[in-house]
């Protein structure tokens, strides 16, 4: 699991934006905010710069 759509809404930006930034499709952006699909991890490298935070930031440890 991924925290891409709470930080998105903390840094107050929109998907669309941050589709434009990893030139990726709006769909694709959609899909690792929704957590239906996962970024690899050069993609969650990306997102995290893109949103100028630590990748650590993105991620839902799994005992939660």
């Amino acid at each position: 699991m991924n925290r891409i759509k709470e930080v998105l809404f903390e840094k107050a930006v929109t998907q669309t934006w941050l589709a434009e930034k990893l030139n990726k499709s709006y769909n694709m952006v959609n899909s690792y905010v929704q957590n239906r699909r996962q970024p690899s991890l050069e993609d969650l490298h990306k997102i995290a710069n893109i949103l100028d935070i630590d990748v650590r930031e993105l991620i839902t440890p799994n005992n939660i």
